[in-house]
Protein backbone atom coordinates (compact mmCIF):
# COMPACT_ATOMS: atom_id res chain seq x y z
CA UNK A 1 0.00 0.00 0.00
CA UNK A 2 1.19 3.54 -0.75
CA UNK A 3 1.06 6.40 1.75
CA UNK A 4 1.77 10.01 0.87
CA UNK A 5 3.27 10.77 4.26
CA UNK A 6 4.68 8.86 7.25
CA UNK A 7 4.99 10.73 10.56
CA UNK A 8 7.65 9.34 12.91
CA UNK A 9 7.19 10.90 16.35
CA UNK A 10 6.78 9.49 19.87
CA UNK A 11 4.23 12.19 20.78
CA UNK A 12 1.03 10.27 20.02
CA UNK A 13 -1.51 13.06 20.55
CA UNK A 14 0.14 15.60 18.26
CA UNK A 15 0.99 12.93 15.66
CA UNK A 16 -2.59 11.70 15.53
CA UNK A 17 -3.78 15.30 15.21
CA UNK A 18 -1.46 15.92 12.24
CA UNK A 19 -2.46 12.59 10.66
CA UNK A 20 -6.17 13.39 10.89
CA UNK A 21 -5.62 16.88 9.48
CA UNK A 22 -3.56 15.56 6.57
CA UNK A 23 -5.96 12.72 5.79
CA UNK A 24 -8.87 15.18 5.79
CA UNK A 25 -6.90 17.16 3.20
CA UNK A 26 -6.45 14.02 1.05
CA UNK A 27 -2.80 13.49 2.00
CA UNK A 28 -2.82 9.77 2.89
CA UNK A 29 -0.87 9.67 6.16
CA UNK A 30 0.25 7.06 8.69
CA UNK A 31 2.09 7.32 12.02
CA UNK A 32 4.96 5.40 13.62
CA UNK A 33 6.04 5.99 17.22
CA UNK A 34 9.66 4.84 17.04
CA UNK A 35 12.54 3.80 14.79
CA UNK A 36 11.66 0.10 14.79
CA UNK A 37 8.05 0.74 13.76
CA UNK A 38 9.24 3.12 11.05
CA UNK A 39 11.65 0.61 9.51
CA UNK A 40 8.99 -2.12 9.55
CA UNK A 41 6.52 0.27 7.93
CA UNK A 42 8.79 1.25 5.02
CA UNK A 43 9.57 -2.43 4.43
CA UNK A 44 5.87 -3.21 3.97
CA UNK A 45 4.61 0.01 2.34
CA UNK A 46 5.78 2.74 0.00
CA UNK A 47 5.76 6.35 1.20
CA UNK A 48 6.13 9.63 -0.63
CA UNK A 49 7.60 11.60 2.26
CA UNK A 50 8.70 11.15 5.88
CA UNK A 51 8.17 13.68 8.68
CA UNK A 52 10.79 12.75 11.29
CA UNK A 53 11.10 13.99 14.86
CA UNK A 54 14.59 14.11 16.41
CA UNK A 55 13.63 12.88 19.87
CA UNK A 56 12.16 9.39 19.63
CA UNK A 57 12.22 8.25 23.23
CA UNK A 58 15.16 5.88 23.57
CA UNK A 59 16.39 6.47 20.00
CA UNK A 60 17.40 9.43 17.87
CA UNK A 61 15.85 10.74 14.67
CA UNK A 62 19.38 11.47 13.46
CA UNK A 63 20.31 7.79 13.72
CA UNK A 64 17.05 6.75 12.08
CA UNK A 65 17.66 9.15 9.18
CA UNK A 66 21.08 7.59 8.54
CA UNK A 67 19.47 4.14 8.59
CA UNK A 68 16.68 5.19 6.24
CA UNK A 69 19.11 6.71 3.77
CA UNK A 70 20.66 3.26 3.27
CA UNK A 71 17.41 1.97 1.76
CA UNK A 72 15.10 4.83 0.68
CA UNK A 73 15.53 8.08 -1.25
CA UNK A 74 12.22 9.75 -0.41
CA UNK A 75 12.24 13.27 1.07
CA UNK A 76 12.83 13.41 4.83
CA UNK A 77 11.61 16.53 6.64
CA UNK A 78 12.80 16.88 10.23
CA UNK A 79 10.38 18.17 12.88
CA UNK A 80 11.91 19.39 16.11
CA UNK A 81 11.51 21.75 19.05
CA UNK A 82 15.28 22.23 18.97
CA UNK A 83 16.09 25.74 17.82
CA UNK A 84 19.86 25.65 17.27
CA UNK A 85 21.43 26.02 13.84
CA UNK A 86 23.79 23.16 14.75
CA UNK A 87 20.88 20.69 14.93
CA UNK A 88 19.48 21.97 11.63
CA UNK A 89 22.85 21.70 9.88
CA UNK A 90 23.37 18.17 11.23
CA UNK A 91 19.89 17.13 10.06
CA UNK A 92 20.57 18.42 6.55
CA UNK A 93 24.08 17.00 6.39
CA UNK A 94 22.97 13.40 7.08
CA UNK A 95 20.25 13.31 4.43
CA UNK A 96 17.37 15.47 5.62
CA UNK A 97 15.71 17.64 2.97
CA UNK A 98 14.29 20.27 5.31
CA UNK A 99 14.14 21.21 9.01
CA UNK A 100 10.87 22.48 10.46
CA UNK A 101 10.93 23.93 13.95
CA UNK A 102 8.14 23.27 16.46
CA UNK A 103 5.67 24.71 17.17
CA UNK A 104 4.41 24.86 13.61
CA UNK A 105 1.16 25.84 11.98
CA UNK A 106 -0.79 22.87 10.61
CA UNK A 107 -1.79 24.72 7.41
CA UNK A 108 1.85 25.74 6.80
CA UNK A 109 3.10 22.22 7.48
CA UNK A 110 0.48 20.79 5.13
CA UNK A 111 1.46 23.31 2.44
CA UNK A 112 5.12 22.31 2.74
CA UNK A 113 4.27 18.61 2.49
CA UNK A 114 1.99 19.13 -0.50
CA UNK A 115 4.68 21.20 -2.26
CA UNK A 116 7.27 18.45 -1.80
CA UNK A 117 4.85 15.74 -2.92
CA UNK A 118 4.04 17.71 -6.08
CA UNK A 119 7.73 17.93 -6.92
CA UNK A 120 8.47 14.26 -6.24
CA UNK A 121 7.64 12.75 -9.61
CA UNK A 122 9.83 11.03 -12.19
CA UNK A 123 10.70 12.87 -15.38
CA UNK A 124 12.63 11.96 -18.49
CA UNK A 125 16.22 10.85 -18.17
CA UNK A 126 19.10 13.17 -18.95
CA UNK A 127 21.63 11.52 -21.28
CA UNK A 128 25.19 11.04 -20.15
CA UNK A 129 27.15 14.25 -20.54
CA UNK A 130 30.80 14.91 -21.26
CA UNK A 131 33.49 14.34 -18.69
CA UNK A 132 31.95 11.15 -17.30
CA UNK A 133 28.96 12.75 -15.58
CA UNK A 134 25.64 10.95 -16.11
CA UNK A 135 22.28 11.92 -14.61
CA UNK A 136 19.29 9.57 -14.87
CA UNK A 137 16.17 11.22 -13.50
CA UNK A 138 13.90 8.19 -13.74
CA UNK A 139 16.20 6.18 -11.50
CA UNK A 140 17.37 9.10 -9.31
CA UNK A 141 20.91 8.11 -10.31
CA UNK A 142 24.11 10.12 -10.69
CA UNK A 143 27.35 8.59 -11.96
CA UNK A 144 30.64 10.53 -11.95
CA UNK A 145 33.68 8.89 -13.53
CA UNK A 146 32.17 5.44 -12.99
CA UNK A 147 31.24 6.11 -9.33
CA UNK A 148 27.65 6.12 -8.11
CA UNK A 149 26.98 9.33 -6.19
CA UNK A 150 24.30 9.07 -3.49
CA UNK A 151 22.18 12.22 -3.34
CA UNK A 152 19.08 13.20 -1.40
CA UNK A 153 16.03 14.28 -3.37
CA UNK A 154 16.75 17.99 -3.00
CA UNK A 155 20.45 17.56 -3.80
CA UNK A 156 19.43 15.67 -6.94
CA UNK A 157 16.90 18.33 -7.99
CA UNK A 158 19.42 21.10 -7.34
CA UNK A 159 22.10 19.35 -9.40
CA UNK A 160 19.67 18.74 -12.29
CA UNK A 161 18.63 22.39 -12.36
CA UNK A 162 22.23 23.63 -12.30
CA UNK A 163 23.25 21.12 -15.00
CA UNK A 164 20.35 22.13 -17.23
CA UNK A 165 21.56 25.73 -17.03
CA UNK A 166 25.28 24.98 -17.31
CA UNK A 167 27.44 27.97 -17.97
CA UNK A 168 24.75 30.37 -16.74
CA UNK A 169 24.95 32.26 -13.46
CA UNK A 170 21.88 31.24 -11.44
CA UNK A 171 20.83 33.54 -8.60
CA UNK A 172 19.91 32.25 -5.14
CA UNK A 173 16.34 33.52 -5.41
CA UNK A 174 15.94 31.71 -8.73
CA UNK A 175 17.18 28.44 -7.22
CA UNK A 176 14.88 28.73 -4.21
CA UNK A 177 11.90 29.49 -6.44
CA UNK A 178 12.57 26.93 -9.19
CA UNK A 179 14.05 24.04 -7.16
CA UNK A 180 12.34 24.33 -3.79
CA UNK A 181 9.20 26.13 -5.00
CA UNK A 182 8.85 27.03 -1.34
CA UNK A 183 8.55 30.59 0.02
CA UNK A 184 9.63 29.33 3.46
CA UNK A 185 13.03 28.07 2.31
CA UNK A 186 15.96 30.41 2.90
CA UNK A 187 19.61 31.08 2.10
CA UNK A 188 20.80 28.76 4.89
CA UNK A 189 19.02 25.79 3.33
CA UNK A 190 20.48 26.53 -0.11
CA UNK A 191 24.00 27.04 1.25
CA UNK A 192 23.93 23.71 3.07
CA UNK A 193 22.75 21.82 -0.03
CA UNK A 194 25.38 23.47 -2.26
CA UNK A 195 28.07 22.52 0.24
CA UNK A 196 26.85 18.93 0.37
CA UNK A 197 26.86 18.67 -3.44
CA UNK A 198 30.41 20.00 -3.55
CA UNK A 199 31.53 17.47 -0.94
CA UNK A 200 30.14 14.67 -3.10
CA UNK A 201 31.19 15.92 -6.55
CA UNK A 202 34.26 18.12 -6.23
CA UNK A 203 37.89 16.98 -5.98
CA UNK A 204 38.42 19.79 -3.48
CA UNK A 205 35.13 21.05 -1.98
CA UNK A 206 36.93 24.04 -0.47
CA UNK A 207 38.11 25.06 -3.94
CA UNK A 208 35.07 24.18 -6.08
CA UNK A 209 35.38 24.10 -9.86
CA UNK A 210 32.23 22.24 -10.93
CA UNK A 211 29.77 24.34 -8.90
CA UNK A 212 31.36 27.76 -8.56
CA UNK A 213 30.18 30.74 -6.55
CA UNK A 214 29.87 34.02 -8.41
CA UNK A 215 30.15 36.53 -5.59
CA UNK A 216 27.08 38.71 -5.23
CA UNK A 217 25.27 36.87 -8.04
CA UNK A 218 24.79 33.17 -7.34
CA UNK A 219 26.22 29.90 -8.70
CA UNK A 220 27.36 28.55 -12.06
CA UNK A 221 27.69 24.90 -13.11
CA UNK A 222 30.90 24.51 -15.16
CA UNK A 223 31.08 21.23 -17.09
CA UNK A 224 34.34 22.29 -18.77
CA UNK A 225 36.18 21.47 -15.55
CA UNK A 226 35.27 17.80 -15.99
CA UNK A 227 37.54 17.58 -19.02
CA UNK A 228 40.47 18.64 -16.84
CA UNK A 229 39.95 15.50 -14.73
CA UNK A 230 40.77 13.16 -17.67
Amino acid sequence: MHYDCLIVDDEELSSQCVSKYFNASKVHTAWAANAEDCMLFVQKHTVGLILLDINLGTSSGFDLCRQLRETVSVPILFLSARQSDEDMLLALSIGGDDYIRKPYSLPVLLAKVQAVLRRYCPVAAVPAGPGGLSINRDRHLVILDGRKIDLTLMEFKLLCYLEQHQGQVIGKEDLLQKVWEDPFAGDNTLTVHIRRLREKLEEDPNNPKLIRTVRGCGYVFDRDWLFEMD
